[in-house]
């Protein structure tokens, strides 16, 4: 026989041998991935909850995560199985790996050389492969494992360890349905989460979990957490334990009071942990703060008391959680921030954080951990920026339930108006004519002092403005000093006066007192005439009269101040002025 010719045969019997062998084995495939660092990533996920997951790079260039080797009839058992029991995808499906080129998982190994499950891996057989069978008898059929009764679904249970019973009871927990303390006794209790579950997967609610279901929840959470890859991170700095989806963050930087996790391979979830010394006056001055944020959306439930705050916020785009409690003089808690595509990861994520979130060690982030510049501590959260009105304009309080008088140029196209960032209100009364407004807030307010009203100022008089020149810029209002020009406007109009007093755009709405701490009126925007721009100390107040009309329509009566021998310390002066005047912010 020439050589050619023996060397042809035996790669022909060579590859037939393979393709005998092929036939003996198959996989489960349960997924495919584009790159391998996402194929590596599901299939340590998946190997926390199956013992023999598999992965092939694959002729298409892809990646497959599969279940295997199995012989042909224990493939298409298991993947009956898993399928029922919702524990794979249902796209899931059986392959004899003809795709597979070489493995990479598990790592050092080749899953192309393990023996299949179910049956011996036989020797070569070295044939002509056979035709495919169509005897029904030898055709592989679904195999459906017979159901414990619930006298054996009881004897079952009992054997089961202390541990086991916690972590059903957890797992229970994990799902929502069960709400108790994790202690491993099946009371009343545990038997109604039993009960749930089991009507909400569609088998009978005996309230007595068989050893199949008890496998299929503790298999499914488990998979949820290798999917976001749980960790308890003990954070000594900032005194806080719990676990978070360190597959899905990672950390980024400190920035007191709050450590930062950004997302992970565009995984669309953010974590933000708060820890800082205080009281209840920083607590609620950390809620405001809070909710000035983008990453806050104004829709959403908002809870609020001297020992802590939650806000649930949500728009199209974005959505967060936030929870803090204030206790023993420390403030700590977290926010969680998701995309809409990272709704379900968020969901389980949340889950895990609530259950586990804890304070250690008695301490809270120290402020001087790193150096912040200015700017980042005007804005406190770097990467998320704080949320701008359109505008900003100053206002200032004319009852003693919280009406406000502004000038209408803060209400031009606002989809939101509110007070001091973050209090909602509503118009009540307008005048177009000379600029005013009244606005009431949505809840009744308390403020320190209200307006006292004085007669039409005469000319020569001393004033101080109130009012927030640079919008939101700062957080209270500055006094501008200046003097009454004129009675009447530059053409002789009346119900306004002249100011020899240098404002800027966030000024006005403010009020305009003397040095009694009446007002004499309120700050409305200069105008140009005739193409003509003013000097910078030309500034104009609508008097007293046309606020009282205002304040009429409004059903508010005025107040009018009790005359005064003697002007008020500027230190009175000062903090009257800024208890009264109050930020009016217009938004989309």
């Amino acid at each position: 026989m020439p050589k050619y010719l023996s060397l042809f045969t035996l790669l022909f019997w060579s590859f037939f041998a393979s393709m005998a062998a092929a036939q003996d084995r198959a996989w489960v495939q349960i997924e495919a991935r584009p790159t391998l660092a996402q194929a590596e990533e599901r299939a340590r996920a998946y190997a926390s909850a199956f013992s023999d997951v598999a992965g092939f790079h694959m002729v298409s260039g892809w990646y497959a995560i599969a279940l295997g080797p199995y012989d042909p009839d224990a493939a298409s058992r298991r993947l009956t199985q898993l399928r029922r029991d919702n524990l794979i995808p249902a796209d899931s499906f059986v392959t004899t790996g003809g795709q597979y080129l070489s493995g990479f998982w598990p790592l050092g190994q080749d899953p192309m050389t393990a023996p299949p499950i179910g049956a011996a891996l036989p020797e070569p057989v070295v044939t002509a492969p056979l035709a495919p069978s169509t005897d029904p008898a030898t055709i592989p059929q679904p195999f459906t494992e017979p159901e414990e009764t619930l006298q054996q679904a009881r004897r079952s249970e009992q054997a089961l360890p202390p541990e086991a019973r916690k972590d059903l009871q957890a797992a229970l927990k994990w799902f929502g349905f069960y709400d108790a303390a994790i202690d491993g006794a099946f009371g009343r209790g545990t038997r109604a989460s039993m009960a749930a579950w089991q009507t909400a997967k569609g088998h009978e609610p005996t309230g007595v979990m068989t050893t199949k279901q008890r496998a299929q929840i503790i298999t499914e959470r488990d998979l949820v957490v290798a999917d976001l890859g749980l960790q308890t991170i003990t954070e000594e700095e900032a005194g806080i334990e719990v676990s978070l989806p360190m597959a899905l963050v990672n950390f980024d930087h400190y920035e007191p009071p709050f450590v930062h996790f950004a997302e992970k391979d565009g995984s669309g979830l953010r974590v933000v942990l708060i820890s800082e010394p205080g009281d209840p006056a920083v607590l609620r001055s950390l809620y405001d703060i809070l909710q000035r944020l983008e990453v806050v959306p104004q829709n959403g439930a908002r809870s609020l008391t001297d020992r802590g705050f939650t806000i649930d916020a949500r728009d199209e785009n974005l959505a967060s959680r936030s929870v803090v409690d204030l206790s023993g003089g420390l403030i700590k808690g977290y926010m969680l921030i998701w995309s809409p595509e990272a709704e379900d990861k968020a969901r389980n994520a949340l889950k895990a954080i609530e259950s586990s979130f804890k304070t250690i060690g008695g301490r809270a982030l120290d402020p001087g951990l790193v150096s912040l510049d200015d700017a980042k501590r005007r804005n406190l959260l770097a990467g998320m920026e704080v949320r701008k009105p359109k505008l900003s304009r100053s206002g200032f309080f004319v009852s003693d339930t919280g009406a406000v008088l502004t000038t209408t140029e803060s209400l031009q196209s606002c989809g939101r108006i509110t007070l001091d960032h973050n209090i909602d209100a509503t118009v009540t009364s307008q005048d177009d004519t000379n600029g005013l407004a009244v606005l009431t807030p949505v809840k009744p307010l308390a403020p320190r002092f209200i307006a006292e009203f004085a007669d039409s100022p005469r000319i020569g008089t001393e004033v101080a403005l109130a009012g927030y020149s640079y919008e939101d810029a700062l957080p209270a209002p500055t006094l501008t000093f200046g003097a009454v020009e004129d009675t009447k406007g530059l053409a002789g109009e009346t119900g306004i006066a002249r100011l020899s007093l240098s404002s800027l755009p966030g000024d006005a709405g403010g009020p305009v007192m003397d040095g009694k701490g009446a007002v004499l009126g309120m700050l409305i925007p200069a105008t140009a005439t005739d193409g003509r721009v003013l000097p910078g100390e030309v500034s104009f107040v609508a008097d007293v009269t046309s606020i009282k009309a205002v304040l009429d329509r409004a059903g508010i009566a005025p107040v009018q101040q009790t005359s005064r021998a003697a002007p008020l310390p500027p230190s009175d002066l000062t903090e009257r002025a800024m208890s009264m005047t109050v930020l009016v912010s217009c938004w989309e």
